[in-house]
């Protein structure tokens, strides 16, 4: 049975792993910048494998450089995983 990945889902997926980084569970919004949560390069490189083992979207360097708020990120995951489908 193949089950299918929301928005939601992808959201929650990266809104959680922020907040095992140690970001603020109230400061991770949709506009919010990797800076303004306390995000370093290191947390977005778990970042990037956590969504690879949960939704297969692999999140190389150079995508992680264009990606500058939680929002980018969940929109960059959603994107890719739709072109996947």
């Amino acid at each position: 049975m193949t089950t299918t990945t929301t928005p939601t889902d992808i959201e929650t997926t990266v809104v959680e792993s922020l907040k095992t980084f140690g970001a603020n569970a109230d400061d991770v919004t949709r506009e919010a910048t990797w800076e303004d949560i306390d995000v370093d390069s290191l947390d977005l490189a778990e970042l990037a494998q956590v969504v690879e083992d949960e939704h297969g979207v692999v999140m190389g360097g150079d995508d992680m450089k264009q990606i500058k708020t939680v929002g980018d990120a969940i929109d960059f995951i959603t994107e890719k995983k739709s072109a996947t489908a």
